[in-house]
């Protein structure tokens, strides 16, 4: 299939565009990283870890988002997720991850910090 010159145009132009949205959306200062681990056996009962707060950061957005810029890696047969009720993204941060179903389980939850945005308010 050929494409035409107009076409490969706008192409070029959407690209840029959307480059542009992501550097424009990206934090204006330094970033940093907060994480906690844990490991679990095979029917260990849940587990959950707190992610330590940066003095003076705020947690990040997602580049292109309003929403925390986090993730959460897992191994094993467990369900992992940010705990709704013991987090508020401000002041806390906890994750949590259910019963080991297989041999062995780990988790590592991780949140980017903004350190150029003041420190939240308490």
């Amino acid at each position: 299939m050929r494409v035409g010159p107009f076409i490969r145009a706008v192409a070029v132009v959407l690209l840029i565009s959307a480059l542009a949205t992501v550097a424009a959306s990206q934090p204006g200062g330094p970033t940093t990283e907060s994480n906690c681990n844990f490991g679990m056996g095979k029917d260990e009962p849940r587990q959950s870890c707190e992610i330590p707060m940066i003095e003076g950061c705020a947690v990040a957005q997602f580049p292109g988002s309003t929403k925390p810029w986090s993730s959460i890696s897992k191994g094993g047969n467990t369900t992992c997720r940010f705990e709704d009720k013991k987090t508020d993204w401000k002041t806390r941060i906890t994750g949590a991850c259910t019963r080991c179903k297989s041999q062995h389980c780990s988790a590592r939850f991780s949140v980017m910090f903004s350190c150029d945005a003041a420190p939240p308010s308490r």
